[in-house]
This record gives structure tokens, sequence and C-alpha cells, in this order.
């Protein structure tokens, strides 16, 4: 049985495990991809630098990145995966969104753009990490199980990998 008493170091290390040193931080929309490698339902991901003024660092955590002014979800996402790691992007497919309100902080609301990105297992070997400390590819299974991983990153891989088989279509009209 958990009391406190027995977290007395456990809940220190979490609280600076959750709230400690990130820095100030700047929210953003931003645009990222679930980059599903081959056909049996692994995801590239990279594990974020673990140094302040980043959400989540040393975490693991998709690639991509904030949206410039005047640019589309899209033309980042291009852009952040070809910056972050050599890969040119011919295609693409809209996933999903998660809208986050700062409004509290006085910042506003911001939206965080999946998308789709599928690539052959043989560009792996090919890609150069240009942000982060490593990337690795991982199945649904050993991301949400295993390393520490960015929550809204997690519950994205999870739509993708069980979504279709967990969450049932609403029936019209309802």
């Amino acid at each position: 049985m958990w009391t406190r008493a027995g977290c007395a170091i456990g809940c220190d290390l979490m609280s600076e495990f959750f709230l400690g040193g990130e820095g100030e931080l700047q929210p953003a929309d931003a645009a990222v991809a679930l980059i599903v490698v081959g056909y049996d339902g692994r995801y590239l991901m990279q594990l974020r630098d673990d140094k302040p003024g980043i959400f989540y660092p040393g975490h693991w955590g998709v690639f991509g990145g904030a949206v410039d002014h005047g640019e589309s979800p899209e033309l980042t996402l291009r852009r952040e995966l070809r910056e972050e790691l050599g890969l040119k992007v011919t295609s693409m497919r809209y996933f999903t969104e998660f809208s986050f309100d700062f409004g509290f902080t006085g910042s506003g609301c911001f939206t965080r753009r999946y998308f789709e990105v599928q690539v052959d297992a043989a560009v792996i070997g090919g890609l150069v990490l240009g942000e982060g400390s490593e990337m690795r590819v991982f199945s649904a299974r050993e991301l949400l199980s295993g390393p520490r991983i960015v929550p809204f990153d997690a519950f994205a891989v999870w739509l993708h990998a069980a979504g279709r088989k967990v969450l049932k279509p609403t029936p019209s009209g309802s």
C-alpha cells in the first residue's frame, strides 16, 4: 500500500522529474511526425536533449517543431525533418491534433498537429541526426511500456497503433 511517509524520497524525485530543469519555456503551434518505419508498426523517435528551455528534456519524442509565422504545418514538417534528420519527405498524411490552452499563463492556445510519414526501413541507416541526442526505432509496445516518452506523443502513438482497434465510430446523428 502506498503511503505519504513511504514517498519522501520518491515524490521529491518525481516532482523534480516533472517540474525541474526545463527553464523558461515558450509554447508554440507545432507540426510533428509519427514516422512509421516499414509496415510492421514501428516508430522512429528522437531522444530530446537534456537541457533547459525545451519541453520534456531527456524524453523520447516525435520529430518536428514550431510552425514559423506564415508557414503551413505541412511546410513546417518538411523543413523540420530535413533539418533534424536529412529526410526529404515526399508524402505525409494528417493524423490528428491536440490543442493546449495556455491561457492561464497569458500565452493563449496552441495546436500540435500530427502527421503520418511512412519510410522504408532501409532509409533509416542513411539518416543523420541533427537535433537531439539519439534516434531509435521502437514498436508501439516498447514505447508505451518502457522509456520516458513525452506524454502527448505517447497518446498519439497509442491512438495510431490501437485507435482503430479500440475506438468505435460514433453512429451518425449521435
